[in-house]
């Protein structure tokens, strides 16, 4: 550390914290790490997760300073917004207040992030308040236990290294504990509550357990929206983030997040999280003659020089009893998708305007759009049902717009209410297509004379028949779905368009189809063309020259096989 950066990292933190600052040895909180615990290896990627957490201690002290400055600001008599914004221009940013780090498993990262890097910054900052997430609760006390063990052991007492830091008599949960200078931990496991705990950092150490929970659409929604609704409003202004894990799923926390920033840059928005991404892979995989790089400076295939030891043949052995997904996304930190054979990804377009306006009585108005609900309803007394899908499209043109899914496990009952809720929410929707089949025509039987403009939809066909004969008019740009910022823009309709998309761009081979269901069903009957060539489903026609023509460019080959072998023979009979 330069004598600058401690000049002015200390004079940043005078004007705040009362605590008198400790005098740390330890440049790093790799240097704690081995100082405490000699036997620990020092590696090339231990090194460069150092250099990353030096940056989150300038940017605490950055959050420090400005915090002494408002105070000081309000004390003078400053408008508080005022103060904010002078704190913030007159205090310029240092650091990095939002760090992603994969790296393969049992590398290290966990304990030099989550155990030694927190202890470090409670060094730094004795008053530091600290949250802990892990995927769930008993994970995230290990490391809140080990941390407090360390500052209980190193206390001058029992040997010659005192870290400085004392623990507030009479303490005994592992989860929860403060130091005499008002610092501390607080742990708990992903979707745990928040409430009345501010924070000044967070590590969020591995959120997913296993390979279920990472396929698993609906805990990925739930941690995405745990960590907008209850984590983030709980860090305290300018407080840094570290997000630490083996990437499981392009869809898990940290490829939501990074997901997020593309988008909120793509929009041209000004504000946003700008997270620096450090991956570090166990085989380097680049190519030279392109210009790319290995962040470990290593040669095309490889090897990282292991924490544990690893050989080369013993990562090779890994590598080859390794299935390929698991491979790349585990190790490589670079997971694929499961891609399916029919919706591709880039096919989806996007609008980031919202479309609605709320009326007075709480209903939102489309003017200007042919609106229709699209029902997939789940089987009925099974406990391990599908999930039940409505959606509101919104068409002008040739061009439909996805507005509002509701995608969950209901019961009869509740999927009556939800399609009331529905309803009452869009009333301009006209139609209400649902699906006869599992729940659906005892719902349509119940609704009917209730609710106007119920279209009974009646499948001949496989799902994968529906996809395909659909697709031409996804890969054409004529559907649309909203950005994330615009499908979370008002509580009462906010949902999770990025599940929408895993599951669409994995079907035929994810573990959830409904979404993909709803959406073929509301093509049909929206996008339907009369004539003689037409397929006809029970609700409208699709052209087939124009799902033979269309969809040949692009397709996969499974399709291109269905449509040129016998897709033309078999129509009859697969749509009734």
């Amino acid at each position: 550390m330069t004598s600058a950066a401690r000049e002015w990292w200390e004079v940043a933190a005078d004007d705040f914290d009362p605590v008198v600052r400790l005098r740390d040895e330890d440049p790093t909180p790799g240097h704690l790490a081995q100082r405490l615990d000699p036997a620990i290896v020092q590696t090339p990627a231990l090194d460069i997760i150092d250099r990353d957490l030096v940056q989150i201690r300038d940017a605490i002290a950055v959050m420090y300073a400005r915090r002494a400055r408002f105070a000081e600001l309000v004390r003078k008599g400053v408008d508080q917004e005022m103060a904010t914004e002078r704190a913030a221009s007159e205090i310029a940013d240092a650091g990095n207040d939002r760090l992603i780090v994969s790296m393969p498993p049992q590398e290290g990262k966990s304990s030099r992030i989550t155990r030694y890097g927190v202890l470090w910054l409670l060094r730094q900052f004795p008053s530091l308040r600290v949250g802990i997430v892990s995927y769930d609760g008993d994970n995230a006390g290990q490391f809140s236990y080990l941390v407090r063990a360390d500052i209980e052991l190193y206390n001058g007492r029992d040997n010659d290294i005192d870290l400085g830091l004392r623990l507030v008599v009479g303490q005994k949960a592992m989860t929860r504990w403060k130091l005499t200078t008002d610092g501390g931990v607080y742990a708990i496991g992903i979707g745990g509550g928040l409430a009345g705990r501010p924070l000044d950092y967070l590590v969020i150490d591995d959120p997913i357990k296993d390979i279920r929970d990472a396929d698993s659409i609906l805990l990925s929604s739930q941690a995405w929206e745990w960590w907008q609704t209850v984590a983030r409003p709980r860090l305290a202004p300018w407080a840094p983030v570290v997000q630490v894990s083996t990437r499981w799923h392009e869809a898990d926390l940290a490829g939501r997040m990074i997901a997020k920033q593309k988008e909120d840059e793509s929009a041209g928005l000004a504000h946003f999280d700008r997270w620096r991404v450090i991956n570090i892979p166990a085989q380097a995989e680049y190519n030279p003659e392109k210009g790319e790089t290995d962040i470990l400076g290593r040669a095309p295939g490889e090897f990282m020089v292991s924490a544990r030891g690893r050989t080369t043949d013993q990562w090779m052995a890994t590598k080859a009893a390794t299935a390929p997904r698991f491979w790349t996304a585990l190790f490589q930190g670079k997971p694929s998708p499961d891609v399916g054979d029919i919706w591709l990804r880039e096919w989806w377009r996007r609008y980031d305007t919202v479309l609605w306006t709320q009326a007075a009585d709480g209903s939102y108005r489309l003017d200007g759009y042919e609106v229709t609900e699209s029902w997939d309803c789940a089987f009925r007394d099974t406990k391990s049902s599908d999930y039940v899908v409505g959606q509101v499209w919104a068409k002008r043109g040739a061009d439909s717009f996805l507005i509002y899914q509701v995608w969950a496990r209901l019961s009869f009952t509740n999927t009556i209410e939800a399609i009331r809720r529905v309803t009452r929410l869009f009333p301009q929707a006209r139609r209400k297509i649902i699906e006869a089949k599992a729940n659906g025509d005892a719902v349509i039987d119940s609704l009917k004379h209730e609710i106007g403009g119920i279209v009974p939809a009646q499948p001949y066909q496989s799902k994968s028949a529906r996809a395909i004969a659909a697709s031409p008019y996804v890969r054409a740009g004529n559907i649309y779905l909203p950005t994330s910022r615009v499908a979370t823009t008002q509580q009462e309709i906010a949902w999770d368009v990025e599940a929408f998309v895993q599951e669409c761009t994995s079907f035929p081979n994810g573990a959830h189809d409904d979404q993909v269901d709803a959406t073929s069903q509301y093509i049909f009957e929206a996008h339907r063309v009369s004539g003689e060539s037409s397929i006809l489903v029970a609700t409208g026609r699709i052209p087939l020259s124009s799902v033979k023509r269309q969809g040949q460019q692009t397709l996969s080959p499974f399709q291109r096989r269905l449509f040129d072998s016998s897709f033309n023979r078999s129509s009859r009979r697969m749509w009734g």
